[in-house]
């Protein structure tokens, strides 16, 4: 029975949490049978929380996003508490950004440090976000040890030598819709490169829908599109693609699924 993993979704974010319903009915609708809410903020860590707490078939990240600022800085006592939690699968999200804050910031290396100090604690694996800064991404994820816990590439968008840096480090590579989009040729070769087990898929919703909802509000549901386009341009049967993304996502985040008869949307 074909079963797929949204390893990557924000359900406390509006356009999501008040028709939470809704979504999971059409993840169910769809063969998504688990997702992973991801945390941005300590403010709304508890949000996220009580989202996986009330579903069984819904799991948690407790982080700060690299973006973020003018928020409550963590610390690794803060993310340890936080993440001393059933739900919990991994700490994130995490990572360097220096796309919009060009000035490649001290502080988001200083707290990108700190929450791999936390996961390797915690012996919990890590979410990264990495944009416009690859190469201190993966220096840093050296430097820190990250090796021990591991964890997944979110979003993946860098380049195949990125990707194998990655991988090297224990790493997973997890794609999104943007792998369906005209313009991500070079994403889809990094995709052919990565080994079958080590590809997670994501939605990154609300962001990112993947053809054919490119353009409109994001839904884990839509992780099934993004999974079928990669199964025909890796010349993947569907079937077994989803069976082995759903047994890496199982993997890194120590996931026990509901049996799909059971999961209640």
């Amino acid at each position: 029975m074909t079963q797929l993993i949204d390893t990557h979704c924000h359900l406390e974010f509006p356009g999501l949490k008040e028709r939470l319903n809704e979504v999971l009915a059409n993840m169910a609708a769809n063969r998504v049978v688990a997702a992973v809410s991801i945390g941005t903020t300590l403010e709304r860590a508890r949000e996220v929380l009580e989202i996986a707490e009330a579903h069984p078939n819904i799991w948690a990240t407790v982080g700060v996003h690299p973006d973020n600022e003018g928020v409550e800085e963590p610390t690794v006592e803060r993310l340890v508490a936080l993440a001393n939690h059933a739900k919990v699968v991994a700490i994130g999200e995490t990572g360097l950004d220096y796309y919009r804050l060009t000035d490649a910031p001290e502080w988001q290396r200083t707290r990108f440090r700190t929450h791999i100090q936390a996961a390797r604690t915690l012996k919990l694996p890590l979410v990264i976000h990495t944009r416009a800064a690859a190469h201190d991404t993966i220096a840093i994820l050296r430097e820190e040890g990250a090796e021990a816990v591991g964890g997944v590439m979110h979003c993946f968008t860098e380049s195949r030598e990125t990707a194998k840096a990655a991988l090297d480090l224990g790493f997973y590579i997890s794609f999104s819709g943007i792998a369906t989009f005209k313009n991500a040729a070079s994403v889809r070769e990094v995709a052919r490169y990565v080994p079958l087990d080590r590809i997670l898929v994501e939605t990154d919703a609300p962001y990112l829908a993947p053809v054919p909802h490119r353009g409109k509000r994001c839904e884990p549901a839509f992780v099934r599109h993004t999974a079928e386009f990669l199964a025909e341009f890796l010349g993947i049967d569907f079937a077994t693609f989803a069976e082995r993304t759903t047994e890496n996502a199982c993997r890194l985040f120590s996931l026990r699924l509901t049996h799909p008869e059971e999961v209640s949307a």
